[in-house]
């Protein structure tokens, strides 16, 4: 990626992130970049492309369910500097259990769907689908 002279403009950050212009103030307001963004003369955010990499890394917490007051902490603890590296894996670990149980819970539901799959398969082959859970109870 090239970098623009004098970084990166918000609209720019917002199309390689895939975040809207919404979302990056609010990050920042939260106080969930590493840094304070500077301002250009005129008043215009300037992000550098280690911003850009820290919002990636923050999408993909996000989407892994981090909660934001989780993804806030380790902002702050990797903007505090060396020193504290074991909470931050702490942290991390913790999170990473927490995708591993959701990730085991949605293997249990796809084996329970794959089975309902496999039923109304076989009854559609077998022409027996009629009335399969039928809405109106059996008399």
């Amino acid at each position: 990626m090239s970098k623009e002279p004098g970084g990166l403009p918000i609209g720019k950050v917002a199309e390689l992130t895939g975040l809207s212009v919404h979302a990056l103030r609010f990050f920042e307001r939260e106080g969930l970049f590493l840094r304070e963004i500077p301002r250009s003369g005129g008043g215009q955010r300037v992000y550098e492309q280690a911003d850009v990499d820290w919002l990636a890394l923050c999408g993909r917490l996000r989407d892994s369910g981090m909660p934001i007051a989780t993804v806030k902490a380790f902002a702050e603890l990797v903007r505090s500097g060396p020193g504290n590296e074991h909470e931050r894996l702490t942290l991390l670990r913790e999170h990473e259990q927490n995708v591993r149980t959701r990730i085991d819970d949605l293997n249990t539901s796809l084996k329970v769907i794959q089975g309902k799959v496999t039923t109304y398969e076989q009854h559609l082959r077998d022409g027996t689908a009629a009335g399969l859970w039928s809405p109106v109870p059996s008399r």
